[in-house]
């Protein structure tokens, strides 16, 4: 099984590789889910739900919770003998920390770690737009925001990525350089 990691700061991106993956079916993990149902469940904001627990259950917590999703995942591929286009492919949105990497590399043999990159005056006009729950309409909000997953260690994963994808433009050329790295360095 072939796993895809992606990583970027808020709002370059991430969630339209979600997207994409799931229109060309290609089963998805979204760690930023995994934490906003979290936060629902204790009435808390997304992003002190997301320290909380790595406070409360250690560095691990969502790589942990991931990859159970993720044997799921595989185990119901097997039982159903997929035999689909990318049945071979689980793409794991929104890494944060070099903790989570290594332990996906510890348990996934054929690893890839993909950043997506954009300006942050680019991500903060796109969550203004986006406007989720946990999205920043100030901009010292959006800073303050983007420290604490720096503080995570989001930007030493984004340094040790396998590849990184520019967002800086409209949304098709987006979705271009996402289908040329997958054709290019995940399709085998």
């Amino acid at each position: 099984m072939r796993i895809v990691g992606v990583t970027g700061l808020p709002g370059a991106g991430k969630s339209l590789v979600t997207e994409i993956s799931r229109e060309s079916g290609i089963s998805v993990v979204s760690m930023g889910d995994i934490v906003r149902e979290e936060a629902k469940k204790r009435d808390e904001n997304p992003g002190v739900t997301a320290v909380k627990l790595r406070e409360e259950k250690g560095d691990f917590v969502l790589a942990e919770i991931s990859i159970e999703k993720i044997n799921e995942i595989m185990l119901e591929k097997s039982i159903n003998e997929d035999k689909s286009k990318y049945s071979d492919l689980i793409v794991v949105e929104g890494i944060r920390s070099p903790h989570e990497v290594d332990m996906f590399k510890e348990n996934f043999d054929d690893f890839t770690l993909v950043s997506v990159f954009s300006s942050p005056t680019t991500r903060f006009n796109r969550l203004k737009k986006r406007k989720r729950s946990d999205d920043s309409l100030k901009y010292e909000d959006f800073k303050k925001r983007d420290q604490r997953e720096l503080d995570l260690g989001v930007g030493s994963v984004i340094a040790c990525s396998d590849f990184i994808i520019i967002n800086e433009s409209d949304i098709d050329y987006y979705k271009k350089q996402f289908y040329n790295f997958y054709y290019k360095h995940i399709k085998k």
